[in-house]
Parts: C-alpha cells; sequence; structure tokens
C-alpha cells in the first residue's frame, strides 16, 4: 500500500495514463479520417455514377468534334459551352440543305443573343459535307451562314464527325445544351424555332 504513497510510482502511473489516453485519441482520430475518406470515396462514386454517357440519344453527352474551319484553325464543339447549340450537318451540294438554310438564317438571328433554361446564347456548329473547298465558302456566301463556327475535312460523306455521329442522310442536326447534353434531334423549320421558344426563358 505504501507504494501509492511514492511520488514516483504517482507520476509514473500518470504517464501510463496520458500515454493510454493518447492513443486512444489517435485511434479515434485515425479511425474518424478512415470515415472521412470511405465518405468522400463514396461521394466521388455516385458523381462519376450520375456523369452523362456519351452518346448519339436524347440525354445523353454529344460526342467532341474537333475540325478545321476554313482559315485552317481548328475549332472544338466544346469550345461553345455554356450555349444552346445546334451541330448542322450539311453540304453546298445537298439541295434540301440549301433550301432549309433560310430558316436557319432567320432563326440564329433570332435566338443568337436570348437567354435559355441550360444555356445562354444560341449558336450554330456547322459541319460541312462537301470535298470542294471553293463551293463551301461559296455557299456561306451565298446563302448568309453569319455565324462563325464552320468546320470541315473536306471528306465528303467520310467526314470524321459525320462518320462519329452516324449521318447516313442531310440535313441532319443535335440540338445540344450549355453542358453539352442531347435535347433534340434532327430540328428543322417550325419545328426548331418553336424548341428554342419553349427554351427561352
Amino acid at each position: 500500500m505504501r507504494l501509492f504513497k511514492k511520488p514516483t510510482f504517482i507520476f509514473f502511473l500518470a504517464a501510463i495514463s496520458f500515454a493510454a489516453l493518447g492513443f486512444i485519441s489517435d485511434y479515434s482520430m485515425e479511425d474518424n479520417t478512415a470515415l472521412e475518406d470511405k465518405n468522400y470515396l463514396s461521394e466521388n462514386s455516385l458523381e462519376k455514377q450520375d456523369a452523362p454517357v456519351v452518346g448519339l440519344g436524347i440525354g445523353n453527352k454529344a460526342p467532341e468534334i474537333s475540325m478545321k474551319d476554313p482559315e485552317g484553325n481548328i475549332i472544338n464543339l466544346s469550345d461553345l459551352k455554356g450555349k444552346i447549340v445546334l451541330i448542322d450537318f450539311w453540304a453546298s451540294w445537298c439541295g434540301p440543305c440549301r433550301m432549309e438554310n433560310p430558316n436557319v438564317v432567320k432563326t440564329y438571328a433570332t435566338y443568337k443573343d436570348k437567354k435559355f433554361k441550360g444555356g445562354k446564347g444560341f449558336e450554330i456548329f456547322s459541319v460541312s459535307l462537301d470535298q470542294s473547298k471553293s463551293r463551301w465558302l461559296k455557299a456561306i456566301e451565298k446563302d448568309k451562314l453569319t455565324w462563325e463556327n464552320h468546320v470541315s475535312d473536306l471528306k465528303g460523306w467520310g467526314n470524321t464527325a459525320a462518320q462519329t455521329y452516324r449521318i447516313t442522310g442531310i440535313p441532319a442536326t443535335y440540338l445540344i445544351d450549355g453542358d453539352g447534353i442531347i435535347i433534340q434531334k434532327n430540328l428543322r423549320g417550325r419545328t426548331l424555332e418553336n424548341t428554342l421558344s419553349k427554351l427561352a426563358k
């Protein structure tokens, strides 16, 4: 019993107690950190699961298009993120495309500066299936396609983007929102204008 009265023994017991408490505290902190890491990984996994799938269906994220403009500069579809975009597959030699162009021009003039649900402003990303650069450029000028985003690899039906989007007939269009999600496909004339009208704020 006298041993409990000696200060050195008391200090020894106190040191052991503090060490034990420190171990328990460290263990608890490590356990909490591990739990936080698990929660973080779980949340990231959910975010990855919720990410839109790249595809060609409505609700899919539109595949990227990277192609040269008439000046030889690479333009990416993703450069237009934040805007409502009409991806328009066409060609100078396509009669139905040329007949549709006045409607596209009118729609662009009406909605290019509008605010939309899911995007600010309206742009057109024109992909030409031409093989002749001169005919392509003449058609752009003649039909007054004043938007900046004109691209082509001059491979005709072998156009890389057309292959990716499985284009078998033109004109063919995809309407995407500010996040690149496909809203509608093959919109023309009043159908295109009505769709944009509904999306406008």
